[in-house]
């Protein structure tokens, strides 16, 4: 049995409390204002936020502004005037980019194809996106939408335009007011994020991972995907591309979701957790009915209106697991 260091015997006992016990209610407003002292600096330890929050997640009040921390938006150790100076500063920032891609955006559409073809693709994602909740009031706007959009592409070499972006801007847009928010939450979102969602850099070793995962925990199921479902794994690249956004029932599922992730509690690369967890619930119809890939894959498609809380939990459970076992080299790196 592995020995547990005494930080991974504190993850084990905070995953624990988060399975066994019932959720508390969310971090509220009120407490939110309780974890900074008169000048706005933190009086509890950004490990004391980041575990409460994996635990009984955020209020719809408080998300925004803490979110702003768990990007990076805000340092943990900054004042409430050095917080409304980088409000300030990031403002400035992007209108400047604003300025910048308007003088620029000719020079790209006669030099750079890839450019038109990119904005051709982000005019042709949003025009899908329903932008009316049920009642039909309207809830984005798509032209600042499309603009932000552009603007990340051009702005960043890394992670370029993929399929999905736009509904996680969308889903930022949602969250703020004003969009040098919605752009910079999106940029740094995607810094934190880019192991994980960005195809180019970090999807392929999630799923690789997660395959060797389910190698190591459940023998009996990786044996049959490697036999009848062949490439079914490799094949559920949307999960990370897009954060599994799409299995949720509601917004606040997906940012519950998000928000965890971000914490980095009560692992790293949670996330690999998570789609095996979803897996799982696939499992039994998989091998019962002796599903091959695309079966596979279509079963899995249909793992929607999930509850956040519940899958949180699950994935919880199988990192206490991983806890308690002699956890190979390659694992024991990417998780523990």
């Amino acid at each position: 049995m592995t020995t547990l260091s005494p930080e991974n015997s504190l993850s084990a006992r905070q995953s624990a409390s988060f399975i066994l016990v019932k959720r508390k209610p969310s971090i509220d407003k009120t407490e939110w204002d309780g974890f900074f002292d008169e000048n706005g600096h933190l009086a509890k330890s950004r490990d004391f936020i980041c575990v409460n929050i994996l635990e009984r997640g955020l209020h719809p009040l408080v998300r925004t502004e803490a979110w702003k921390f768990l990007t990076g938006y805000y340092s943990w150790q900054s004042s409430q005037d050095e917080r409304l100076t980088v409000d300030s500063t990031r403002r400035k920032n992007y209108e400047a980019l604003c300025q910048m891609y308007q003088k620029i955006e000719p020079l790209l559409e006669n030099l750079h194809q890839n450019f038109i073809e990119t904005r051709n693709n982000i005019t042709h994602d949003i025009q899908k996106l329903y932008d009316k909740d049920p009642l039909g009031n309207v809830l984005i706007d798509k032209k600042r939408l499309e603009k932000i959009l552009l603007l990340s592409y051009v702005c960043n070499t890394q992670a370029e335009y993929q399929q999905g972006f736009h509904e996680m801007v969308m889903l930022f847009q949602l969250m703020v007011e004003h969009d040098h928010e919605t752009f910079w939450l999106f940029q740094f979102f995607l810094q934190k994020m880019e192991h994980s969602c960005v195809i180019n850099i970090g999807v392929g070793k999630n799923l690789d991972m997660l395959n060797n995962l389910i190698t190591f925990l459940d023998p009996v199921f990786a044996e049959h995907l490697q036999g009848k479902g062949a490439g079914a794994v490799q094949s559920l690249f949307p999960w990370f591309c897009l954060c599994f956004q799409r299995a949720f029932k509601s917004f606040d599922d997906v940012w519950r979701l998000w928000e965890v992730l971000l914490t980095g509690k009560p692992c790293r690369n949670f996330q690999v957790l998570v789609a095996y967890s979803m897996l799982q619930m696939v499992r039994e119809q998989v091998l019962r009915e002796s599903m091959s890939g695309d079966n596979i894959l279509l079963a899995c498609n249909k793992l929607i209106d999930l509850d956040a809380d519940e899958l949180i939990s699950a994935a919880c459970v199988v990192y206490a697991e991983l806890l308690q076992k002699e956890v190979p080299r390659p694992l024991k790196d990417f998780f523990l």
